[in-house]
């Protein structure tokens, strides 16, 4: 299973280097940041599943930063927790307003923390689960019909062979039409966290899918630097 990746940001060397001693004592991967910018920089480039997040820095404070990362499609997904000595109930509120996941207030013990980050990660995983299960079982787009319940595909009223991966490549894409998945995010939700596989498996996939679906291929969609996601 290829280990969670987690982005510690904080301008206190020594809280980053305490909170990551402990994350990588459960086996995650642990990058690190002292301010808002190196933050912003280091998520873009390695796309982490959680940051950990101090919102009182010099320059970008947490707050900015995680408004930021929600602008950019790249990192609009990943969960975000506030680690800070700020204990105002409005900071609370602005924190999860800007789409926080959590918010922890300093000081906290080292166990804690990587209990709410394991809880945190956990319900990641529910939430992906939940979202294939209550996807409809039949999506329609112009002749183009994806039956998830048999995995057939029908294209103009001919039906046409899918390989099981690549179909729910496809059915996953078309079934959250609009937006954007990193290759990491796909290999999650198609391949599994069990399963080793590299980036290039997912464009081997789906340009595979593009030459199935014929005339409909432009409805998949590559965003540079991104990942891929379905037409709307």
């Amino acid at each position: 299973m290829t280990p969670k990746k987690l982005l510690v940001v904080d301008d206190e060397q020594d809280i980053v280097d305490l909170i990551s001693y402990n994350l990588k004592k459960e086996g995650y991967t642990v990058l690190t940041a002292t301010n808002g910018t190196s933050a912003l920089e280091v998520a873009k480039q390695e796309l982490p599943d959680l940051i950990i997040l101090d919102i009182m820095m010099p320059g970008l404070d947490g707050f900015e930063v995680c408004r930021m990362l929600r602008q950019f499609p790249q990192t609009s997904q990943v969960s975000i927790v506030f680690l800070t000595a700020k204990t105002g109930e409005i900071d609370q509120i602005i924190g999860l307003e800007l789409g926080a996941d959590d918010y922890i207030q300093k000081p906290v013990s080292p166990r804690v923390l990587v209990a709410r980050v394991k809880t945190i990660l956990r319900r990641m995983a529910e939430r992906v689960r939940t979202e294939m299960i209550v996807a409809p079982e039949m999506l329609c787009i112009d002749t183009l019909e994806i039956n998830r319940q048999n995995y057939t595909v029908r294209i103009d009223e001919h039906e046409s062979f899918f390989p099981k991966k690549e179909f729910e490549l496809l059915a996953f894409l078309a079934s959250n039409r609009g937006k954007v998945f990193t290759r990491d995010s796909l290999l999650r939700r198609i391949w599994g966290e069990s399963v080793y596989v590299v980036d290039r498996t997912v464009d081997v996939h789906v340009s595979k899918v593009r030459e199935k679906l014929g005339r409909y291929a432009p409805l998949v969609e590559t965003v540079k630097g991104v990942g891929y996601r379905f037409k709307d």
